[in-house]
Order: C-alpha cells, then structure tokens, then sequence
C-alpha cells in the first residue's frame, strides 16, 4: 500500500468517525432533552462535551491537513470546483459547530447543577438546546454534502 493510500484511508476514517460521532451525541442529547429527565440530560451532555474533545476536535483538525495532502499528491488544484465548494461546506459545518461545543459546555454545566440540587433545568437551557438543535441541522447537511462531493467529484462549472 502507497502514502496516498494510508492518507486516504485515514481520511476517510476520520470523517466517519467525526460525523458519526456528531451525529450520535446528537442524536442521544436530542432524545434525552425531551425526556424531561434531568440526570440522564445531564449524563448525557457531560458525554456529549467529552465525545467531542476526545473524537470530534481531533479529526476536525487532522481532517483539513490530510484532505491538503491528498489533494497535493492527487494533482488536484485547490480551485477545482467540488474541492471548493466542498471546503466552503467544511467551513460552514464548522461555523455552526463552534457555538455549539460552547453552547453544549455551557448546557451540561446547568444540567449537572440542576441535578445535584434536584431542581428543574432552567428556561436557559431550552433556549440553549434550541438553539444547539438548529445549528446542528445545517451542520449536519453540510457535511452530507462533503460527502457527496469527496464521493463524486462532479463538474459543477468550468
């Protein structure tokens, strides 16, 4: 197996395991936050945070520097259309990603006070979670989007 191959491998890797992971905390803190239960609210974004520093900020970085690599060793220029747009929905993905780490640190703080007083979460932290779930949304497509284009590599406009 050549260097491209291991990267692209790698590559590839790193994207499963950044969506995947994204898109499984999403899932369990969606759920969870409609469950009305506060312990598992705050269990669940304490791990939601911790997934996130362990899983999804690694791969967010190693993922740009190995897609650079592959496309240098590929020959592909950086202007070639789907690499463009599919690195502007990287970097859409990543603006709504952002504000949501903090907004999902800030979430599981008020979780796990409300839980150690045995009180109802405050109205803070639905507005918070609002707003986590709707930013996750486009996130979520954009990267649907990489996907499809790393995939296909289509001529979208010469």
């Amino acid at each position: 197996m050549n260097t491209y191959l291991l990267l692209k491998t790698l590559h590839i890797l790193l994207s499963v395991l950044m969506v995947g992971t994204g898109f499984g905390s999403a899932f369990y803190m969606f759920f969870a936050n409609r469950s009305g239960n506060v312990a598992a609210q705050a269990v669940v974004s304490r791990l939601v945070v911790r997934a996130d520093w362990w899983f999804t900020t690694p791969a967010v970085i190693i993922q740009p520097l190995s897609g650079w690599a592959l496309m240098v060793m590929a020959g592909w220029p950086w202007h070639t259309p789907w690499l463009l747009l599919s690195m502007a929905l990287y970097v859409l993905a990543g603006l709504c990603w952002l504000p949501v780490v903090a907004m999902q640190i800030r979430m599981a703080h008020m979780a796990a006070q409300a839980d150690a007083q045995g009180q109802p979460l405050p109205d803070a932290y639905r507005r918070l979670a609002s707003r986590w779930e709707a930013l996750g949304y486009p996130a979520f497509v954009a990267m649907l989007g990489v996907y499809y284009l790393m995939v296909n590599k289509p001529t979208l406009w010469n």
